[in-house]
């Protein structure tokens, strides 16, 4: 608990310090936000021209958007440090860490959150469900609530899981940028798709080596239940919000086997 506890005073921290500057934040945020909704209405555009994608209208992709946006704004916050991890291995500021008495992990998670996308991520997130949401043909009762509010705590994991994952990769290899840039960051645009509109070996990679589709569209295929799926084992729709602990608990393990290895780069 006392771990905890100094974790959430260091976001509480984070934020504090960022809102010192609250016209350059909000500008920054504001530009987040503008950045990622031009891809929005490029994609709105194009579905107004060609009406559906793969059976998917722009509704129903504004939702599939929405899950990503969400999650991610959640992953910013409390997995920030870990963006650039092997930066922090190569100049040697790790060693800092190892010298106080807390947990490596611990103190990475829920440090430096990164209020501008949190909040540029977050609002796209929230207007995109507000906008789509409505229009889906979901029938919101409680227990499709507490589905999605799952799969959002699944998909959060999912990618910190990941993060995680390619900063464990940074005590074998040190630099991992370009790791990290093929597979996740390549891997979420195609995750803002339905996943049925790529090859075989796309999806595959998408589902099982780098879970994308467990963070959107399976969740959003249990609730507006797509013919595509019919491509995919049902099951996928039913274990999505299970995925996100699973696949964090491997990036902890990993992380702990991993760190084993570490030797310091000087400065």
């Amino acid at each position: 608990m006392g771990e905890i506890r100094i974790a959430m005073q260091s976001l509480k921290m984070s934020f504090r310090a960022r809102l010192q500057y609250r016209v350059d934040t909000l500008i920054a945020t504001l530009a987040v936000f503008i950045r990622e909704s031009a891809n929005i209405i490029v994609i709105y555009l194009a579905l107004l021209k060609f009406d559906k994608i793969n059976g998917w209208n722009v509704n129903e992709m504004l939702f599939l958007f929405s899950i990503l946006f969400l999650t991610y704004a959640f992953v910013v916050a409390l997995f920030a440090d870990l963006r650039q991890f092997s930066d922090t291995i190569r100049e040697g500021r790790f060693d800092r860490l190892l010298v106080r008495p807390r947990g490596l992990l611990i103190q990475l998670v829920l440090n430096n959150a990164d209020l501008i996308a949190t909040a540029g991520h977050g609002t796209l997130g929230i207007i995109l469900f507000l906008i789509s949401a409505g229009k889906v043909g979901i029938h919101w009762d409680f227990a499709t609530i507490v589905y999605y509010v799952c799969a959002i705590i699944s998909g959060i994991l999912i990618q910190g899981g990941m993060f995680i994952i390619f900063s464990s990769l940074s005590f074998y290899f040190v630099e991992t940028n370009s790791i990290r840039e093929i597979f996740y960051w390549n891997m979420r645009k195609f995750a803002g798709y339905p996943i049925s509109i790529y090859h075989k070996l796309i999806q595959g990679m998408i589902i099982y080596v780098i879970p994308f589709a467990f963070v959107n569209y399976f969740p959003a295929q249990y609730l507006l239940r797509k013919p595509d799926m019919a491509n995919y084992n049902e099951i996928c729709i039913y274990i999505a919000p299970l995925v996100g602990p699973v696949v964090y608990l491997v990036a902890y393990l990993f992380w702990r086997l991993s760190v084993k290895r570490y030797y310091s780069t000087g400065n």
